[in-house]
């Protein structure tokens, strides 16, 4: 089993930043295999939408179009904590953020950012983008 945290979230000016965390525990088991780590993010009404993917064994990332460029995605040398920076924030932004993850051993997996994909959920953090 895995446990995730999210943190960081709050209300920013448009072209702004922040920076969410998600802290992962759980298991040794499960710490110890690699894992596909995503951020989603859901605005009220809305689907749930990928945003961000890492892979934990080689720090690949996929982005979605929307936030390429403005968003990356990271973790710390120990891969209990994963980050989010987000720059250049815009108001389409704003939106419950979660940090989400799949226990596998296929980079490729993380190519996949539909919510049934992922199997380990936070409770969200949320992001408020004001014009």
């Amino acid at each position: 089993q895995v446990q995730l945290v999210e943190s960081g979230g709050g209300s920013v000016q448009a072209g702004g930043s922040l920076r969410v965390s998600c802290a992962v525990s759980g298991d040794s088991v499960s710490l110890s295999n690699p894992k596909c780590m995503g951020w989603f993010r859901q605005a009220p009404g809305k689907e749930r939408e990928g945003v961000a993917t890492i892979f934990s064994a080689d720090d690949s990332t996929h982005y979605a179009d929307s936030v390429n460029g403005r968003f990356s995605i990271s973790q710390d040398s120990a891969k209990t904590t994963v980050y989010l920076q987000m720059n250049s924030l815009k108001p389409e932004d704003s939106g419950m953020y979660y940090c989400a993850a799949v226990v596998t051993n296929l980079p490729s997996w993380c190519l996949r950012t539909t919510r049934s994909d992922y199997n380990f959920w936070g409770q969200g953090t949320q992001v408020t983008v004001s014009s």
